[in-house]
């Protein structure tokens, strides 16, 4: 049989960190311990954290205190790309949050006593290139830097709670951060419409747990039944929780091209959401829809028609929106952005995009609920989907004009959009995937 290090070869290091320490100076413990652990690590103050911040856009800046002391003072540092990860759990979902061993890495707690301790696991994991923020949160809220709330509904697995959009139309609107096991995948809008006979939801979320506290806060609002689920599309946060639905006899709708996503692929993306939710994801079983439809489908909800649209290729695969004509409001999905910067995938066809768009605009929505993001309006959402992918084929164009390389696509200039959230997650990657495909148009 296997030891106990080899298995957990990690904590086997730990164990003999520790044993060496303990024989050269006796048992360590408290502050003693840790100022031998900061002899080796590296600190950095707050010029040194906002320079990284700046300057370096692939950063990740941890937090490792537990969700509850974020939620409950103050929030995080805002850092672009940032994660909550407890000490107590490095060395179990720091592989899942950050794969490359060479990433640049900031961590920080409340006033630097386990950020040296998880700066050093780190180190010991095998990450190259971590550094230790010695003043901490407090010093950094306190000092009038920027901070992000993490989580508005602590007595919920929602990110946030529905809020109403116009009479009778709701949203839990989510992070626009990526989904991570703090925002328990809810970094997309759940938004529901309530008619005079039942209610329809669009976006079963991210997991079975997620759904449920949705339907949860559904039946505080309404007493009327939920009558069908739309799924804006293939993508996990959108229809993972859909077997949650199906099991409360709730029929599940969507395009043709997002059930052969959920069919061919689901597979694959419930493995990619389990790693990244733990025992969040407890319940969460691939289903497929019980309904499809190829260019629209009326839903009554009685005294109040949705049209559920496919409008033409965008963003992902069987896109549709969610159009009420009367009211003048469209539940877009990833149809439109505007908080966050659209990601531009292997299956996204940017040119398609904006012609679909010319389709969308015409709808002439004067409330927008976008995929990300609070509720908005067309000219908002035009401005960072529409104009945005026509700036960069044009500057990628330009490139490729000019007989530049991969490499040069990297550098166009996106920065008018810098201040979006995922900017500095997606805007290289949306160059790439840009310069490839109009390499072959």
């Amino acid at each position: 049989m296997k030891s106990f290090t080899s298995l957990f070869p990690v904590l086997g290091l730990l164990l003999s960190a520790s044993q060496a320490m303990a024989d050269d100076h006796g048992p360590l413990v408290g502050l003693e311990y840790l100022e031998q652990v900061n002899q080796r690590i590296v600190n950095i103050d707050t010029a040194e954290l906002e320079r990284l911040i700046e300057q370096v856009p692939e950063l990740v800046v941890i937090d490792v205190r537990q969700e509850t002391e974020v939620n409950a003072f103050g929030g995080m540092i805002d850092a672009g790309r940032e994660i909550i990860l407890p000490r107590g759990w490095l060395e179990f979902r720091m592989p899942n949050e950050v794969a490359d061993k060479d990433t640049p890495i900031v961590v920080y707690c409340g006033i630097n006593q386990r950020s040296p301790l998880a700066a050093d696991t780190l180190l010991q994991m095998g990450y190259t290139n971590v550094k230790n923020y010695a003043s901490g949160f407090f010093d950094w809220r306190d000092k009038g830097n920027r901070v992000k709330q993490t989580d508005y509904a602590v007595d919920s697995i929602l990110f946030r709670k529905p809020q109403e959009v116009i009479d009778g139309v709701w949203s839990a609107i989510g992070a626009t951060s990526p989904g991570t096991y703090a925002n328990s995948g809810h970094n997309n809008n759940l938004s529901f419409i309530i008619g005079e006979t039942g209610v329809l939801v669009f976006n079963a979320g991210d997991n079975y747990l997620l759904a449920r506290a949705l339907h949860e806060e559904i039946k505080r609002i309404t007493p009327l039944p939920v009558q069908a689920v739309a799924l804006e599309n293939g993508q996990g946060h959108a229809m993972l929780g859909s077997n949650y639905w199906q099991e409360q006899g709730v029929p599940v709708i969507a395009h043709v091209e997002t059930a052969d996503e959920m069919e061919n692929h689901g597979e694959e993306i419930i493995q990619r959401m389990q790693r990244r939710n733990g025992e969040k994801a407890r319940n969460t079983h691939p289903t497929v829809p019980d309904q499809t439809f190829e260019d629209k489908l009326n839903i009554d909800l009685g005294g109040i028609v949705v049209e559920l649209l496919y409008l033409g290729p965008s963003h992902s695969p069987g896109d549709i929106v969610a159009w009420m004509p009367a009211q003048k409001l469209v539940i877009s999905g990833d149809m439109a952005f505007h908080e966050r910067l659209l990601p531009i995938f292997e299956h996204t066809d940017t040119a398609a995009w904006i012609e679909t768009w010319e389709t969308f605009a015409a709808l002439g929505a004067e409330y927008v609920v976008p995929g990300h993001g609070g509720p908005t309006n067309m000219e908002e959402v035009t401005r960072y989907t529409r104009d945005y992918l026509v700036y960069l084929r044009e500057k990628v164009g330009e490139v490729i004009d000019d007989g530049g390389d991969l490499q040069q696509a990297y550098s166009v200039d996106q920065s008018p959009y810098a201040h979006l959230d995922t900017f500095h997650e997606l805007a290289r990657l949306n160059a790439d995937m840009v310069f490839r495909a109009m390499e072959f148009e």
